[in-house]
């Protein structure tokens, strides 16, 4: 008997559960841990959160699993996680939209400013920064980022947008064999669209060595330093976690899980992944390219 013919018809209420607690306990812990890192304290506290999140993922999707795979869960649930997956990934399109907006801001709007090239920066420009040139990429007014050399989108870059969309192609073509009923298809598909995951990682870890190393390229270089490293390494957060979502989808493929009818939670994962695909063709187009 399927899930669906075990589904109740009415909206299923968990019982209490101690799990929203401590994800308000380890969200806390690590809030304070990274602003007392950030003020020159130790890193335990950090550490600490981040290991309690952990423990909080764990217990709580893995007691989601448990309810969805004895088929404790209505079509109305069904719609509740579809709509609760859509608001998240809308949150996350607002959090890049501030850092996209920031760099649309200082390219736009600060720099010409700064270089007089408007009538608002034309007392800026000759009291503060006569000898500025409103340049992109830029360290700053007199230099104060210090030497560098920008991320030329040619190289590695090119080649990490090849991956990516290599990696959403791989997944649609799991997701075709999760719906056809191949499952050699759709274990194929994952284990292929995780490794994509781990490769892009890997070259965006050496990316960034040779910055900092080579092109002397930092966070403290300027504002195209510390847009170019806050808007690339929030997407590569993004894409090691949709990378550990995935390889969830991968093991819980290989324990037989999901069925053409049912598989909203490997759905929800390749919803992500394909966002985070969009956003890394912004960011090669607008922070890389342009």
């Amino acid at each position: 008997m399927t899930h669906a013919e075990h589904a109740p018809d009415h909206y299923y209420v968990p019982t209490q559960s101690h799990w929203p607690i401590i994800a308000t306990v380890s969200l806390f812990t690590l809030m304070l841990g990274g602003a007392t890192l950030l003020n020159g304290g130790g890193s335990t506290l950090l550490l600490t959160g981040l290991a309690l999140i952990v423990i909080t993922m764990f217990g709580w999707f893995g007691t989601v699993i448990r309810e969805s795979e004895k088929g404790l869960y209505s079509e109305q649930m069904d719609r509740s996680f579809r709509w609760g997956m859509s608001w998240f990934i809308f949150s996350e399109v607002m959090f890049f939209a501030a850092f996209f907006g920031a760099l649309f801001y200082a390219r736009t709007y600060s720099v010409p400013w700064l270089g007089g090239e408007t009538n608002h920066g034309v007392l800026t420009h000759g009291l503060l920064w006569s000898g500025y040139e409103a340049v992109w990429p830029t360290n700053g007014p007199s230099d104060v980022g210090g030497f560098f050399a920008p991320m030329h989108p040619w190289g590695l870059p090119a080649i990490n947008t090849l991956i990516l969309l290599s990696s959403g192609a791989t997944l649609t073509w799991a997701h075709w064999g999760l719906i056809e009923e191949n499952r050699p298809q759709l274990l194929k598909g994952l284990a292929a669209t995780v490794a994509l995951g781990v490769l892009f990682l890997s070259l965006q870890a050496y990316e960034y060595s040779h910055a900092y190393h080579a092109l002397h390229l930092t966070l403290g270089s300027g504002i195209y330093g510390s847009t170019f490293f806050m808007l690339t390494g929030f997407h590569g957060l993004h894409v090691t976690i949709g990378a550990i979502i995935l390889a969830v989808m991968l093991f819980r493929s290989l324990a037989g899980h999901f069925t053409p009818q049912r598989h909203f939670a490997f759905e929800a994962a390749a919803w992500y992944w394909h966002f985070v695909d969009v956003v890394w063709l912004g960011l090669f187009i607008f922070v890389y390219w342009l």
